[in-house]
């Protein structure tokens, strides 16, 4: 390439491994040089060789796996990170007895004013009880520390502490879209059920005390410290919920967003973060999102930016991925609302993403993109469908006639089961038709949806599009639905690449791309299925710079 400077040293050299580029041709070397940032050089160890200079930190792979850093094309970054600290989670906890324990451990060690909380990222499916908690478990957990349990977009459970905090009683109205169970007395029990909008779990929520602006800057390095150990090395923050809080500078963006901005300016951001803003205040998006955008720099630093607008473009355009409850219907005035939210992002050359987990939804959408398409051409303006577990083949491709990409995540590893008993085994069979996706053409990035409706581990999503199996061990795809190791790979690295414009920067390991990648624990390529999940990074690597060292390297 005529475009990569003549390196004399590299700054860092990786030898003696097995070095999967993720180039056109699959290529497997022993080595990769770094300088200035960037891929110098791929290739055996005697090749890498020649770049050796007095300041060259060198690092013996003794035979282990390296792949790109992973990125993950939809995370909600910013309240992970900004709650972090609060949370316990049940990710990949065996049994109901020992997620209870987890909770009954921090309730005691918690300080006054504090909760302890399970924010999602788990399934009844995973537990060898196969069950959910009852309400006289959670209330055994604490009588006085409250306690609040969060189940994927479906259901909460709390005790009275945690009722009484948050003030809900007899004359506690139902919201909309929710329903707070009560006794014959009327009084709450202590369960909030999404029947089917999951807001009744967010007002809960969003009750709870929330860190000091101090405390989220830790809580987010923390989270980020979690990131940089799974191997990834980028994620595209798929929008707040607490977006509507605006910080007190004159730019007007939200405070949620101020730990990473605190962490970039002390230098101490490991992943890079494209950020996507969302509205908040119903039947003024479009006005919200033209006032807010106009403060917000689009690009300009390769670490932490503004990628777009999504998730919600209305907030009466969204539909649930709560299979517990029947597909909800999308407003008639969708239409009406939506399309100048989306004139305005077309014509400011915005790009825009929208949450759509069935293809009823996607439909809707793509009637008014269509629309706005023919008075104003998108004409290569990026934009995509996150989710769309049940897209249809002729939607998937009017996505890809309007040029558009599609964002997937292992949500139905945690649902499946409830989806199969609400819409049958037909239905089961072609869900999430990924290989669909990419037969027709279609950019399509992984991604996790953690840490509410899933976790935030890669591996775990990997394992579900390689083998289409719930976490309960239900078998969902056929075979020849299921990627290929490493086709799924591919969806985490340059794939996801394509939705923040990088895909001729990120994504492979070859000269002059970024210099992003992890050293794994084992061979993704080869690990026994029942064991990828466990996978993990022993030294990641951004930029050219060892942000995370785990396993052997721990103490060099």
């Amino acid at each position: 390439m005529s475009d990569i400077p003549v390196i004399r040293h590299a700054d860092l050299i990786l030898r003696g491994g097995r070095v999967h580029t993720l180039d056109a041709a699959d290529t497997v070397v022993s080595s990769v040089a770094v300088a200035d940032g960037a891929v110098a050089a791929v290739g055996d160890d005697r090749e890498t060789a020649a770049l050796l200079g007095p300041d060259t930190e060198v690092r013996d792979l003794e035979g282990r796996t390296v792949v790109p850093g992973l990125h993950d094309s939809r995370l909600h970054l910013a309240d992970a990170g900004n709650s972090w600290n609060l949370q316990v989670r049940w990710d990949g906890v065996p049994s109901l007895a020992d997620a209870l324990r987890l909770l009954a451990v921090r309730a005691a060690e918690a300080a006054p004013g504090q909760w302890v909380r399970v924010l999602g990222g788990w399934s009844d499916s995973q537990f060898a009880e196969h069950r959910l908690p009852t309400h006289e478990e959670i209330e055994s957990v604490s009588a006085d520390v409250p306690v609040l349990v969060v189940f994927l977009d479906t259901a909460a459970f709390l005790n009275r502490a945690a009722l009484r905090a948050l003030g809900y009683d007899k004359s506690t109205p139902d919201p909309p879209g929710g329903e707070i169970q009560r006794d014959a007395s009327g009084n709450p029990t202590g369960l909030l059920i999404a029947r089917p909008s999951p807001a009744v779990l967010a007002l809960a929520m969003a009750g709870a005390p929330r860190l000091a602006p101090d405390e989220r800057v830790n809580s987010t390095r923390r989270f980020l410290h979690e990131l940089s150990r799974r191997g990834v090395t980028g994620v595209i923050d798929a929008g707040t919920a607490s977006v509507g809080a605006v910080g007190a500078g004159a730019s007007g963006i939200p405070d949620c967003y101020d730990a990473l901005r605190t962490l970039r300016a002390q230098n101490r951001l490991c992943v890079r973060t494209a950020l996507n803003v969302s509205a908040s205040r119903p039947g003024e998006e479009r006005e919200e999102l033209a006032t807010l955008l106009r403060g917000l720099n689009f690009g300009g630093d390769d670490l932490l930016w503004f990628n777009g607008v999504g998730e919600g473009l209305t907030l009466d355009g969204v539909d649930f991925s709560n299979f517990a409850e029947p597909r909800p219907e999308l407003p008639a005035a969708l239409g009406r609302h939506l399309e100048p939210v989306v004139r305005l992002l077309v014509e400011n050359r915005w790009p825009f993403s929208f949450h759509a987990t069935f293809d009823e939804t996607i439909v809707r959408f793509l009637g008014v993109l269509e629309t706005v398409n023919r008075d104003i051409p998108f004409d290569g303006l990026r934009w995509a469908v996150e989710h769309a577990e049940t897209i249809r083949p002729q939607t998937i491709d009017r996505v890809a006639a309007l040029g558009g990409g599609i964002t997937v995540q292992h949500r139905m590893a945690y649902r499946g089961e409830r989806f199969l008993k609400r819409y049958g085994p037909e239905a089961a069979r072609h869900v999430q038709p990924v290989m669909e996706m990419l037969t027709r053409g279609v950019p399509v990035g992984g991604g996790t949806d953690g840490t509410w409706l899933a976790d935030a581990n890669p591996w775990g999503a990997l394992r579900w599009f390689t083998t289409g199996t719930t976490l309960g061990g239900l078998q969902m795809w056929r075979p020849e639905d299921r990627l290929d190791r490493t086709l799924a790979l591919r969806l985490f690295t340059g794939g996801s690449a394509w939705f923040t414009g990088e895909q001729r920067r990120r994504g492979t390991l070859a000269p002059g791309m970024l210099a992003d990648l992890a050293v794994l624990s084992g061979d993704y390529f080869s690990v026994a299925e029942a064991e990828m999940a466990d996978l993990e990074s022993v030294l990641t690597v951004v930029g050219g710079k060892v942000v995370y060292e785990g396993g052997p390297y721990a103490t060099q």
